[in-house]
């Protein structure tokens, strides 16, 4: 018998949240090419963003009473210079010892503190010095920032202004250093991930279950398809072990197939998988938009005959209106049948002025009756041609996935060929994700497929 699971302490789950929490972050920065670091910005009449406005406001008031006073105090001004030479310092590269030493004379606040005692302190001389290595140092999308500095007059919101640039520069700093390591941090994800998960695993041991009940499924739907292509005189105990024998890889790429088709609402997400649910989400949409785009350009191809495929432009025109408006088709307000019936009208009034354009006969009213009612009939999830574009799309990606690393990608299936480029982007985009998360759980899947599949 099993043993009793061990009790987990507090402390024990806290640290292994963290853990999963900083592999989220590695795994993020790795898989999302256009990660940035963003400002953080409080709700606008939230608590925390009253009391940081209240503090800053007390803060610079202070700073604006000292320096009207008579002879004035610099006491919060040197301290502010202070914390401008570090953050200046802060972005120098160990071969800036000329820009090092700079900073270092001109910021001495020793030396500035007893210019202030003596009366000969000249702040706007200091502070233009300031702003002038601000330019120097900064990215240039910081230029027209620092321009601004230079036309306020005022020392106090001069200083807002400068610390406000000095934040945007750190942000610049951080994405830079994002960008830096990405090369470096994906040789090391794989492992750092598949370790923070493994720690998590030990301390929550049925954190596999999901994954399990996925791969399970997987499995039996490629069993189920084995079975329907067999001879008819064959059936599964004829079959050769070679023939019959599920393949490990093949089960996991029907896997990530099924990720397409999820029902998020409804059914919690594979452990694996969870930290890339939002961009599987994503791709998801982007293929049932494709499924319908596909679909009303393959019902206006045969609609219209030979005439119009090979002339330069209008697929595009098609496919532009059809993506406009199919745009929020996936929030809870959007009608399909409406924008279907208005797609019809447009994509008829494009093919009429099309025909006519290059001599040929437009469509009688009867035709074009007939083509927005094909192209209404989309919404209809039984609807066959809708089907067979699904189908197809489905082949495309699972040959892409099992094609590997090959350079040159599979041939489009039949009737695909308006939406091929649209179709190798997500592609392309769904075997890199698919590619990265088998790099890291392929030991884990291994493990759970090696018992799935002595059953089968």
């Amino acid at each position: 018998a099993a043993s009793p699971p061990r009790p987990v302490s507090i402390e024990e789950l806290m640290e292994a949240a963290k853990g999963v929490t900083n592999m989220a972050l590695a795994h993020e920065i790795v898989v999302n090419g256009d990660f940035q670091i963003k400002p953080a910005e409080l709700p606008e009449h939230s608590l925390e963003r009253k009391v940081r406005d209240i503090v800053h406001k007390a803060f610079w008031d202070c700073l604006e009473a000292q320096l009207k006073e008579d002879p004035p105090t610099y006491d919060h001004a040197i301290k502010l210079l202070g914390e401008i030479k570090e953050n200046l310092l802060s972005f120098l590269l160990p071969g800036h010892t000329r820009l090092r030493s700079q900073i270092t004379e001109v910021l001495d606040l020793d030396l500035i503190k007893q210019e202030a005692e003596n009366g000969a302190l000249d702040i706007s001389k200091l502070v233009e010095f300031v702003i002038g290595m601000m330019g120097t140092l900064c990215a240039p999308a910081r230029d027209e920032e620092i321009k601004k500095l230079k036309d306020i007059n005022e020392i106090v919101p001069l200083f807002r202004a400068i610390f406000s640039v000095l934040d945007l520069m750190k942000m610049d700093m951080a994405n830079f250093a994002v960008s830096s390591i990405r090369p470096k941090l994906m040789q090391q994800s794989a492992e750092y991930e598949r370790k923070k998960f493994q720690e998590f695993l030990e301390k929550q041991p049925n954190s596999l279950d999901l994954v399990t009940r996925w791969l399970e499924e997987a499995a039996d739907d490629l069993a189920k398809l084995r079975c329907k292509m067999l001879p008819p005189h064959c059936s599964s105990d004829g079959a050769t072990a070679g023939d019959s024998a599920l393949c490990s890889t093949a089960v996991q790429n029907q896997a990530y197939l099924k990720l397409l088709k999820w029902d998020h609402l409804n059914r919690p997400f594979p452990e694996t998988v969870l930290m890339d649910q939002t961009r599987f989400q994503e791709i998801q949409l982007e293929v049932e938009q494709l499924l319908l785009l596909g679909t009303v350009l393959l019902v206006t191809f045969s609609a219209a005959g030979s005439a119009l495929a090979d002339v330069p432009g209008f697929a595009e025109k098609i496919k532009t209106i059809v993506k406009v408006l199919l745009t929020g088709m996936h929030l809870p307000s959007f009608n399909l049948k409406e924008s279907l019936a208005t797609i019809g009208e447009k994509v008829c009034a494009e093919v009429n002025s099309c025909l006519s354009q290059h001599g040929f006969t437009p469509f009688s009213a009867e035709r074009e009756t007939v083509l927005k009612g094909q192209i209404q009939a989309v919404a209809n999830p039984d609807n066959t041609i809708c089907k067979l574009i699904d189908a197809r799309i489905q082949k495309f990606l699972e040959n892409y996935l099992a094609s590997g690393h090959q350079k040159s990608l599979p041939a489009i299936p039949g009737g695909l060929g308006p939406i091929q480029r649209e179709l190798e982007e997500i592609a392309v985009k769904f075997a890199r994700l698919v590619n990265y998360n088998k790099m890291v759980f392929s030991p884990y899947y291994d493990a759970v497929l090696g018992k799935i599949l002595t059953k089968e």
